[in-house]
């Protein structure tokens, strides 16, 4: 059996940024077999799964771990304080810690506390799409997928307006390292670790009814959350927790204004909005690769072995078109009869900001179709282009007419 062959001819994903190249690179990718080993862009050799069972099977083996802040991205190369300060995260943490944060986290981010977000969901929502009427197109990206979710996480952690203006500055490098050179990920890490250590001081003086509060005085056992913990929370709720939800926003509206018939269909049927956004989520889902896994012993796929301390990654936009689980997975269908898609991940890291997500997702939406009858794009689908990155799939600019 192999344990290390040569990477192939096939272009890299993560640096694919015509609008349908991406898709293309993970169908050729997912043809040759289930597993491939990749140079990331910053540069570290890994393996990269694209079936979808062989995904979800190990996504729950506990012959893979995360290793904890250590073995995050740049972690040799930061500061131990920066590094600490933003990657003691649930996502990179294996059992027992893993489970202590999530358990703290959980208690905290409730479903009362996400549906008590809706009303200004919808108020948010309004208020983007009306400054934004009245001109010939529109970039949906920027009038309404991004600043809509950075004001609602922001809202639920606790950060005033005054302080949001720099998140889009500090969230461009840090969700793509390697695309942004180290420099600009160093710089932006450290500025947001430094926001985040002020914002706990003024909460611990000044506790408010928001996530950031409950979080600082939630205890298990009489333990609470660190402070790398807290920093670290903030950096991956600002971040992860932000530009899911900006390309989930921006990747669905792309994908029906391109197919009439799905998009005539759901306007029709109103009542398939909520499986016609988990259909979204799989036909062209926010995230294209899981953060980094690593095997504690020798892991077999097929006729592949992958190697103890070998990194691995999940290509979850190749897994949600595994053509042996989803048939015609290149095809948008709203009423699809399908296995659950990994969008947000699975197992015990799966997504705990999901259910905000669709939330907002279905705010949106259903405000776009009821709202903008004639809502169409601006320019040819095949002249979009999506934003280079490791971790993240979205969409550089979505020009509309709204009209």
């Amino acid at each position: 059996m192999s344990e290390l062959p040569p990477e192939g001819t096939t272009p890299s994903p993560f640096t694919a940024v015509l609008d349908e190249q991406r898709h293309a690179i993970y169908a050729e990718l997912a043809a040759k077999g289930p597993v491939h080993h990749v140079t990331t862009p910053t540069g570290v050799k890994a393996w990269l799964v694209t079936d979808y069972t062989v995904t979800k099977a190990l996504m729950a083996d506990p012959r893979l771990v995360k290793g904890g802040w250590k073995a995050a991205v740049y972690a040799d190369r930061l500061p131990e304080d920066v590094a600490r300060g933003i990657h003691t995260t649930m996502l990179n943490s294996d059992p027992p810690a893993h489970t202590r944060l999530r358990k703290l986290v959980m208690a905290t981010f409730t479903r009362r506390r996400v549906e008590k977000l809706i009303p200004r969901i919808q108020q948010k929502t309004d208020e983007l799409l009306a400054a934004a009427e009245g001109e010939p197109s529109v970039d949906l990206v920027s009038a309404l997928a991004y600043p809509l979710p950075i004001a609602v996480i922001c809202d639920l952690i606790g950060i005033p307006e005054e302080d949001r203006t720099d998140f889009h500055a500090w969230a461009t490098p840090t969700v793509s390292p390697g695309v942004h050179s180290f420099e600009e990920y160093q710089e932006a890490a450290t500025a947001l670790l430094r926001f985040s250590r002020d914002l706990i001081a003024k909460k611990r003086d000044a506790p408010q009814d928001d996530l950031l509060s409950d979080l600082i005085a939630a205890r298990d056992d009489g333990q609470g959350l660190s402070e790398d913990e807290l920093t670290s929370m903030i950096f991956l709720l600002v971040l992860a927790g932000h530009e899911t939800t900006v390309n989930l926003i921006g990747n669905g509206v792309r994908a029906l204004l391109t197919d009439p018939d799905q998009l005539a269909l759901l306007r029709a049927r109103p009542d398939l909005l909520e499986p016609a956004i988990e259909e979204l989520l799989r036909y062209d889902g926010p995230v294209q690769s899981s953060l980094p896994y690593r095997t504690v012993e020798p892991v077999e796929i097929g006729e592949v072995t992958l190697p103890a301390g070998a990194g691995v990654l999940f290509a979850l936009m190749a897994a949600n078109r595994d053509q042996e689980q989803f048939p015609e997975g290149d095809i948008l269908d709203i009423t699809r009869d399908a296995p659950t898609h990994v969008a947000f991940g699975h197992g015990i890291h799966y997504c705990v900001g999901a259910p905000l997500a669709r939330v907002e997702a279905r705010i949106v939406f259903g405000t776009l179709l009821d709202r903008y009858p004639d809502l169409r794009l601006a320019v040819p689908a095949d002249t979009l282009t999506r934003t280079p990155s490791l971790i993240m799939n979205g969409l550089t600019a979505l020009p509309v007419h709204l009209r």
